[in-house]
This record gives C-alpha cells, sequence and structure tokens, in this order.
C-alpha cells in the first residue's frame, strides 16, 4: 500500500533552501519515492496557514519512506534543509 510524506515547510533562508531541494530528487528516487506537489500555492478555506511551501510525496510503501527518510544521503540533505528552514513531516499510510 502507498505511503504519503506531507511536509510543511517555513523557509528563513531562501538561498541556502535552493541548494536542499537540488538535492532531494535524485535522493527521493533513489527510494522509488516521487513528488505528489511541492510549492503549490496553498490557501488556508478553514484554519490558518502559516508556512511557505506544502511537499507531498508518495513512496511504494511505509518501509520505503522511512528507509528514504532515515537514509544517510537525506540526512545530509536534511542538515541543509535544518539551516534553511524548519519544517513538519507527517507520514501516512500503512
Amino acid at each position: 500500500m502507498a505511503a504519503y510524506m506531507l511536509v510543511e515547510v517555513s523557509i528563513h533562508s531562501p538561498l541556502l533552501y535552493e541548494k536542499y531541494k537540488e538535492k532531494t530528487p535524485a535522493i527521493l528516487q533513489a527510494f522509488e519515492g516521487r513528488f505528489v506537489l511541492r510549492g503549490m500555492p496553498v490557501v488556508a478555506l478553514e484554519g490558518t496557514w502559516d508556512h511557505d511551501r506544502l511537499v507531498l510525496l508518495e513512496f511504494p510503501n511505509r518501509e520505503k519512506a522511512l528507509a528514504w527518510y532515515h537514509s544517510a544521503a537525506y540526512q545530509e540533505a536534511k542538515q541543509i534543509r535544518d539551516k534553511a528552514s524548519t519544517a513538519r513531516f507527517l507520514l501516512i499510510g500503512e
């Protein structure tokens, strides 16, 4: 069963965040993941939205999603992301 990661991002260093964005597609692909959407404008119809970016990732299963997130390659990219932004990752699916 497919698994999804919903990511909310608040960016405080856009130039550094671009470096993170350059690294992630290849790492994602190595774990059979794909971007369903990223960076789309978000309009809050109810409640509030106070982030800069919304990303939805799809993986074939939960194991691949977790393997991607915990991989050495992604953790290296994450160090850049952590310097450039704050994020919340939500894993959805069994």
